[in-house]
């Protein structure tokens, strides 16, 4: 099995890359990729640890959220070369959004009432890229909440009192950076994290084929077994590529185990290796070298 959407501690992920690494091989995962949330600060890590535990197929990734009307997607990159100048430069101003939207976020939670301060957040944040699970873990240290579900049901997620949104990248900017850097670009969960209808996905895909999406997550933890074989089914009739992950946040995120996800995910080994020969096929067109 394989897992090619999971988070480390340089995003809001609970282990390091290095542990990732062990755990995966541990599990006996034959690939892997880390895809933090705007960042590639782990990356170097992910790579030292897999030549240090001998782990071959690991691949480097991110994930971006991107604005489309009167929503938002995420979209994951694979094969990336983590010093490409453009994606960089995309990456540090996605994350000076963050930034700005975590200082609107705790002006909102000290209005309400929740004593904590933005040099704590980022205290308990371990990489660059700091997000709402990080405010999360410090209202439960503080006992104004028991989990991280009850902390973003009352006070972070959309419609709560201290839910601040952010600028988001549009979909070409995104996907011309991930290809600019080497890689391949995969629609994260479409039907995962948004209650998209069918019809909705599919208008959805043909837009974001149309500026160069490359395939879709067609495996993912929350997914039952007929999102599954309907997302299969898409990919073969539009000759798309096909991903997917547990998107393993260790500890923050509980249920969810790397390779498994909540224990009915299994990605074959193949959808490894027909993702490794068309990014490989890609990368003899173009003038990039992406670090695998």
């Amino acid at each position: 099995m394989i897992d090619l959407h999971t988070h480390s501690s340089a995003s809001d992920g609970s282990y390091s890359p290095s542990e990732i690494v062990a755990i995966a091989k541990k599990a006996g995962l034959t690939a892997l990729a880390i895809t933090d949330h705007d960042t590639v600060s782990g990356l170097e890590e992910f790579e030292q640890a897999s030549t240090k535990l001998q782990y071959e197929n690991a691949v480097q990734g991110v994930e971006m959220s991107v604005k489309i009307p009167n929503a938002s997607l995420h979209i994951c990159g694979l094969f990336i070369d983590r010093k490409n100048a453009e994606l960089l430069a995309l990456l540090k101003k996605i994350r000076g959004k963050r930034d700005e939207r975590n200082l609107i976020i705790a002006e909102k939670l000290s209005a309400f009432g929740y004593k904590i301060s933005i040099d704590e957040v980022l205290k308990i944040a371990k990489g660059e890229s700091v997000g709402r699970p990080h405010f999360a873990k410090v209202l439960i240290a503080k006992g104004y909440f028991k989990t991280t579900q009850e902390a973003f049901d009352r006070t972070l997620k959309r419609g709560a009192c201290a839910y601040a949104g952010r600028m988001l990248p549009a979909p070409e900017e995104a996907i011309s950076a991930i290809h600019g850097a080497g890689g391949l670009v995969f629609w994260a969960h479409p039907f995962g994290r948004k209650n998209f209808t069918k019809p909705r996905f599919i208008s959805l895909l043909h837009e974001l084929m149309e500026i160069g999406l490359d395939g879709i997550e067609a495996y993912y933890s929350a997914y039952d077994g007929d999102t599954e074989k309907y997302l299969l089914s898409v990919s073969e009739k539009e000759g798309i590529l096909v991903s997917g992950g547990s998107d393993f946040h260790g500890t923050n995120m509980d249920g969810i185990q790397i390779g498994t996800g909540d224990g009915n995910m299994a990605i074959p080994g193949r959808v490894f290796q027909e993702l490794k020969n068309s990014w490989l096929r890609k990368r003899h067109r173009t003038a990039a070298e992406p670090v695998f």
